[in-house]
Parts: C-alpha cells; structure tokens; sequence
C-alpha cells in the first residue's frame, strides 16, 4: 500500500509539473506573433470555413484557457488570451477548439462515445467518492457489510465511468491536436517557427488530459483495493 501512496504522490507532482509548464509554454508562444497577422477568432473562422463547416460561431468566454467546444449550441469558445490575440499560443488553441467542431461535424466516434457519457459522469462525478467512503463506513460501524458494499460498489462503479470517460478523451483531444496542425501547415497559416511553436503548446497541453486520466485510474484503484479488502 505505501508503493501505491508513491504512486498518487508522483502523479500528483507530473500535474503540478504538466501544468506549470503548459502555462510556461503559453507565454512563451504568446510572444511568438503571427507573420500572417490574424487574430485566434479569424484562424477559427477560417478553419471553419475551408471545412465547410457554417453553423458554428466563434465566441469569446473570460478567462485563461477556458478554450472550448460546445456541441449543445455549436460554439467555439475562446478565452481572452486567444480570441483577440496573434500569436502562434493563440493560432494553435484556436485551431485545436475548431478541431472539436470538425469532429462533431464528421461524426468522429470517440467524440460521439464521450459526449454520450457527460450527463452521467456530470452527476456521478459529484456523489461516487461520497458513495465509496459512506458505504465504507457503514460497513465498519453496522457490523456488517451487505448494504455497506453494495453502495460502496455502487460508487465505483460511477467512479469507474469517471474513469472511463477521461480514457475516452484522450484520442478525442489528440485527434483535434492533429487536425489542427495538418491544416495550419498545409493552408500555410503559420511559418515553420510559428508551427513548431503551436505544435509544442498542444503536445504539453495533451498532457494533462494524460495526467488526469491516470490520476483518475489511481483512485479508482486505490478505493476498489480499499471497497474488496473491507471484505476480508
């Protein structure tokens, strides 16, 4: 058990390091100006546009890479420091969310598979945790563990579907990556310098994505060893 303890800990740290770093990377390319001069809202645009794509608008939300895809309504949501922005940081993110809208376009399964779990890992998200440690406790306060592992079972299994989920995401995230860079560089939107500096910002962004679905498969095996030894 203290090997698993090590584990969660260097996961916990690689998040910490990833994201420090992402952020780092940002900046940096931030100051990396488009020789083109287009605005992160005009490459999402554009992009749209040369896939054919004429119902989705491009949007600004506040916030720092608060960049996202909405499917409900069809909007690409691009935070502050991309949507006005001209640099290679902001033409990488802005293409990558326009990924999202291609893959919803074409029907790309994985994104299709995903989006069929939001509903249920937005609300099991909430109470699997709550369910895993309540069943635990009932267990060991009640004298029995019937009704206790069942609800502690009935948590991981929610927390499994958590798990899941952040799996899912990852060829999600990694093909929207890669369709955006393929279209940067053969519409020549960015230089060479301007293309490795977006390619660098999406490969550590993919890395949290990485760094949290493993950390949510430590806890889900952590609390199933802590719900199967309860039974010993």
């Amino acid at each position: 058990m203290f090997g698993f303890y090590i584990i969660i800990g260097a996961i916990s740290l690689f998040s910490w390091l990833v994201s420090n770093t992402l952020q780092r990377k940002f900046k940096k390319y931030s100051r990396v100006h488009l020789r083109n001069g287009m605005s992160g809202a005009e490459i999402a645009e554009k992009m749209l546009a040369d896939h054919g794509i004429s119902d989705v608008q491009v949007i600004s939300t506040p916030g720092m890479l608060t960049d996202h895809y909405n499917p409900t309504n069809k909007t690409v949501n691009l935070s502050e420091g991309v949507y006005n922005q001209r640099n290679a940081a902001a033409a990488a993110v802005a293409a990558h969310e326009v990924g999202h809208a291609v893959q919803h376009a074409r029907a790309y399964q994985w994104l299709q598979m995903r989006s069929k779990l939001v509903p249920v890992v937005s609300i099991s998200s909430r109470f699997s945790q709550w369910m895993v440690i309540g069943g635990l406790v009932l267990s060991a306060t009640s004298g029995t563990s019937g009704i206790g592992f069942m609800i502690a079972v009935g948590g991981l299994i929610f927390m499994s579907l958590a798990t899941l989920f952040s799996f899912i995401t990852l060829p999600v995230e990694y093909d929207a990556s890669n369709r955006a860079l393929a279209w940067l560089e053969n519409k020549h939107i960015v230089t060479r310098e301007e293309l490795a500096g977006s390619k660098d910002a999406l490969k550590w962004a993919a890395r949290t994505y990485l760094v949290s679905a493993l950390g949510s498969l430590a806890m889900l095996l952590y609390w199933g060893l802590q719900v199967l030894g309860s039974r010993d």
